[in-house]
């Protein structure tokens, strides 16, 4: 499908101390191994048959047990019913796609639980009264087909919309299927456009052009499992006769279109990733040519706004005697790069101290930009003016609020965001076409006044400031029963969003809930990300426990009631919280973890990450990787929490296997655990809010048994295959 480099990144990737007590000194870190491990050591090589029929009994006994103790918690019932109720609500807001005069809106309610698409006019949108009009039923089509289809969004062709690549998943994977759409009539196009289940990267080129990426046979997909050919097809013909315009190679990460179709002209972009943060962009001439971009590899497109390629430096980049700031956006005039001519450059716009740019959407005449300023949001309205100057117009959308581009029109300047903060509802807002207003708002689902949200800092390892927010009830005395949230990887930054409803259920009864800004995150830019990369990566670790410690020490809360939770990569960062640092926390949750980092790149995308983590081949790599590898650096006689991990067999990013050899180990050792691997869902780990209201509440009453009851449940023990009791 159809996606800039920073789209796809964003893919890949919580008896009580006293108030005064001190956190626990951190230990020493964990040696390297002396030799990398060989395949052939690892005795649990097996779980990674993703659906084996040895693997999937394992699953199967290892949910039942652990799905017994947890649904048999007080309360789990009455949080799911809640959760559900939420999630499903009806006064949810409608979440818009502008399309010429009209808008589209993906909806899931208690009604339609796979979710319908549907469109209205963008008038009766902004009106508050949207007139929609179903266009695909996907609980239908799963009946009618016999299949657990699961929405993975529509490419459409502009400016009419009127033909569209829709993408449906078969249980939430990554890997779809591509069917052509006709929202005329509301139907799938006989004898359209199709492609069969892939990870497929294409665009439309006119209405009867694709440019597409798929797998097209052995050896034409790179070690990543992405695209790296890419092809021209003409409607009518068989896709084996389509015309090869690009070829990457194997160890590239991926091969993707970007089509820019505006009043301005068509731009065909190509990109070939080299790695997850590095790609070669290319602008294609109308006979399917290759024009190369002056920009440097390293550089992250975002989109083509006014005839113009626009770009961020995650670095200082020289051009033409001009050095343009790394954080910095950036501008050239595509048509006379494809008429052979030098690129001029201009800058667009520079952030500042503690600035970084974190979203960017083109209207009709004016480019917006969400900056973070603090982890906070602010709107920027850019025109481009004389001379290639911009200038730059604070729309004041917001304080202390974060902020989401939604949608941007292509007739207007119209611009749709969503604001929101931990316990303000979020609104979305209309501004750009007139004055500024609110169109539609969430909402409140609990008294905000009862609660604070405070920004705090802690120092790192290396003297590094690290914000982090807390919070919590107005007058609660600590310590507090507390909830963590941390990522720290791949430039994604943690925002302020109105808490989720297991996070509100444990704000209502009491605790604390937090959310860590680590290094490797967007937060602050490139500068933050790249500090905890591959050498750098135990940063982001001594991050976490930077912010654990500091929570401690001002009486926040204490170990026994420190609740960690993390996902994807966040899944990594807990499992080392694990392994280095487990006397930090009374409770850790892993979700749809990375965790035997000697064989990540060997296992579904894992190969597309090594730019973030290092190649576990190269033995210098090893080295440092090793030194912080969860399923490698677990150990007999530690005074390990009770994890919680969860995965899903669907998913086809991070494969399941992580969290099922991290679970067998420690069974191995000795250690009880709670394990749940849903059989659909994909990288999401749920495939749709039915589960997700599930997952929820198992989360809830899981930091209940742990932080709130003393002692803590025991997890159940598996001896031979069944479960027997355990006391920790």
């Amino acid at each position: 499908m159809k996606m800039h480099l920073s789209t796809i990144a964003m893919m890949l990737l919580a008896a009580p101390l006293s108030a005064q007590a001190q956190a626990p000194a951190a230990p020493a870190a964990p040696a390297a191994p002396a030799a990398a491990p060989q395949a052939a050591d690892d005795p649990y090589l097996w779980l990674e048959e993703v659906e084996g029929r040895k693997p999937l009994d394992w699953v199967k006994a290892r949910n039942d047990v652990s799905l017994r103790v947890l649904e048999s918690q007080p309360r789990f019932a009455d949080y799911r019913a809640r959760a559900e109720a939420i999630l499903s609500d009806k006064r949810r807001i409608p979440t818009p796609a502008i399309q010429g005069d009209h808008v589209v809106n993906f909806w899931q309610d208690d009604t339609h639980v796979r979710g319908i698409w549907r469109k209205a006019t963008l008038a009766s949108y902004l009106s508050g009264q949207p007139e929609w009009q179903i266009l695909l039923d996907m609980d239908q089509l799963a009946k009618s087909e016999g299949r657990n289809w699961v929405w993975k969004g529509a490419t459409c062709l502009k400016p009419d919309y009127a033909r569209c690549l829709v993408a449906i998943s078969n249980g939430g994977k990554d890997a779809v299927e591509i069917r052509e759409f006709d929202t005329a009539t509301g139907r799938f196009v006989e004898d359209g456009f199709r492609l069969p289940e892939a990870k497929v990267r294409l665009d439309w080129l006119d209405k009867d052009t694709l440019i597409v990426g798929t797998d097209y046979g052995p050896g034409t997909l790179t070690n990543s499992g992405y695209p790296r050919i890419l092809k021209l097809w003409k409607r009518g013909t068989p896709l084996a006769e389509a015309r090869t315009i690009f070829e990457g190679t194997v160890e590239d990460v991926w091969a993707a279109p970007d089509v820019y179709i505006s009043e301005t002209g068509t731009y065909p972009v190509i990109m070939r990733g080299v790695t997850f943060f590095t790609a070669e962009l290319h602008h294609m001439r109308p006979d399917g040519t290759l024009v190369p971009s002056p920009l440097p590899i390293d550089a992250d497109f975002k989109t083509v706004f006014a005839g113009k390629a626009i770009a961020l430096l995650r670095t200082d980049w020289a051009y033409n005697g001009v050095t343009y700031r790394q954080g910095s956006l950036v501008a050239y005039a595509i048509d006379p790069v494809l008429a052979g001519q030098p690129a001029v450059i201009e800058q667009v716009f520079a952030p500042g101290e503690g600035q970084a740019i974190s979203e960017i959407a083109g209207a009709k005449d004016t480019l917006y930009l969400n900056i973070l300023d603090n982890v906070r949001g602010r709107l920027l309205a850019l025109k481009p003016g004389s001379n290639g100057s911009w200038q730059a117009t604070d729309l004041n959308a917001g304080k202390d609020m974060a902020l989401e581009l939604v949608s941007a029109g292509s007739k207007s300047d119209l611009i749709l965001f969503k604001r929101e903060g931990y316990t303000t509802p979020s609104e979305l807002v209309a501004a750009g076409d007139g004055p500024m207003r609110v169109a539609y708002s969430l909402p409140a689902r609990f008294d905000a006044s009862r609660f604070t949200v405070e920004q705090l800092f802690a120092t790192s390892k290396d003297g590094t400031r690290v914000p982090y927010t807390v919070v919590k009830p107005r007058d609660a005395k600590g310590p507090l029963p507390t909830w963590m949230f941390a990522y720290g990887g791949f430039e994604v930054p943690l925002v302020p969003s109105y808490v989720a409803p297991e996070y509100q259920f444990w704000l209502e009864e009491g605790g604390a809930y937090v959310v860590a800004n680590l290094r490797g995150g967007g937060e602050y830019g490139p500068t933050w990300h790249q500090a905890a990369l591959l050498e750098n990566r135990q940063r982001a670790y001594e991050d976490l426990f930077a912010v654990s410690e500091d929570l401690v020490k001002r009486g926040i809360t204490t170990p026994r009631q420190f609740g960690l939770y993390g996902r994807s990569n966040g899944g990594l960062l807990t499992s080392v919280a694990l392994t280095q640092r487990p006397e930090l926390f009374g409770a850790i949750i892993s979700g749809v973890p990375l965790a035997d980092m000697k064989r990540y790149h060997l296992l579904l995308a894992g190969a597309s990450w090594m730019a973030e983590y290092g190649n576990p081949d190269d033995p210098a790599q090893w080295a440092f990787i090793s030194k912080y590898s969860p399923y490698q650096n677990l150990k007999p006689g530690q005074k390990y929490p009770q994890i919680f991990y969860y995965t899903s067999t669907k998913d086809d990013r991070v494969h399941p296997g992580h969290a099922r050899k991290m679970a067998a180990k420690l069974e191995e050792l000795g250690y009880p655990y709670f394990y749940y691997e849903n059989m659909d869902g994909g990288h999401a780990g749920v495939a749709n809010l039915k589960e997700t209201a599930y997952r929820a509440a198992l989360m809830l009453v899981y930091m209940n048994s742990q932080l709130r009851t003393d002692p803590p449940v025991a997890a159940p023990r598996m001896t031979g295959g069944a479960a027997v009791g355990a006391a920790r």
